[in-house]
């Protein structure tokens, strides 16, 4: 499973390599959803490069991306205000008698208050910070590359797949986790995934993935895999346009193999398909009547050596 990447954020960078358009209604539509609440969560790269640009629909999105940026400032400085108020109340009471109640008090509003702050000065903030604004998590949005006719394009997407025709539910399992469709596994595609596969490919561009690795004493770390080449990966995708209930939906999920023997050896079970460039063009227009092909380009995949560390 590919529980976190560091990806390709900056929507200039697909252009510069690839010549890609870039889709700015859809992220002008993403944007607006956000601000009337809908809950999007975009890495901060995306927003930087929009904050630059001088002109055009592109500007139109950094407004947004402003008007939110105010917002969250604002609606945080209450919060953390509120919490003053209760931390102050509980040392208060402490200065008298010590109960769990006060002590309760005394730290989740110490804790919330490190967390507003932290917000408001996300919001403020001005320099983009590698390796935290690049990086993504399941039902995170990021771009993904597509081919569209002639042309290849860059849309956002949210990472945990919602295919067309399966109900909204599907995103998450009983208990109310995430469910597993950001990852789609290799011997599922014609199963599962046959409405996506041989029909609806992308690609995502990333640095660096991240696991959930369980450990020797059963606890659970988070591995940080990078290719030792430094090379971008092209993770092989599958994506999908899901409406209903007025709601529409792009989203996509990464397939996944037999874990390469570095990951293997972390105690890992699965790895993404990190295509040969050679492929790209193949893989993003395919024939849903040749999916041998399909299968050939995982099998002569790239296997750079993943250097992994546990990540903090």
């Amino acid at each position: 499973m590919c529980y976190s990447s560091q990806i390709w954020a900056d929507y200039r960078k697909y252009v510069r390599a690839y010549g890609a358009d870039i889709d700015v209604q859809e992220f002008y539509r993403l944007y607006w959803l956000r601000s009337q609440g809908s809950g999007a969560k975009l890495p901060k790269g995306i927003d930087f490069a929009f904050l630059a640009a001088a002109g055009g629909r592109e500007a139109e999105v950094a407004e947004r991306i402003a008007e939110w940026n105010t917002k969250v400032v604002t609606d945080s400085e209450q919060l953390l205000f509120d919490q003053a108020q209760r931390l102050a109340a509980a040392e208060r009471k402490l200065a008298v008698k010590e109960t769990k109640a006060a002590l309760n008090d005394q730290r989740v509003a110490g804790n919330k208050i490190q967390q507003f702050k932290g917000w408001i000065a996300d919001a403020k903030r001005t320099q983009p910070e590698p390796g935290k604004d690049d990086r993504i998590w399941p039902d995170w949005y990021c771009p993904l590359l597509v081919a569209e006719g002639d042309r290849l394009v860059v849309r956002p997407m949210r990472y945990h797949c919602r295919p067309a025709g399966k109900p909204a539910s599907i995103d998450r399992t009983a208990d109310g986790k995430v469910s597993g469709t950001y990852n789609a596994r290799r011997d599922n595609l014609e199963r599962f995934w046959k409405g996506q596969f041989g029909y609806t490919h992308g690609v995502m561009l990333a640095e660096t993935f991240y696991e959930n690795v369980r450990q020797e004493d059963c606890t659970n770390r988070v591995v940080q895999f990078t290719p030792r080449s430094s090379e971008t990966m092209l993770v092989a995708c599958l994506w999908s346009r899901w409406s209903g209930y007025g709601e529409e939906l792009l989203s996509f999920a990464a397939i996944t193999d037999e874990p390469e023997p570095e990951v293997a050896a972390m105690g890992h079970d699965r790895t993404i398909i990190n295509l040969k460039p050679d492929y790209l063009e193949c893989w993003l227009r395919p024939n849903p009547y040749k999916l041998t092909a399909l299968y050939e380009m995982f099998d002569d995949r790239r296997h750079p050596f993943y250097e992994h560390r546990l990540a903090a």
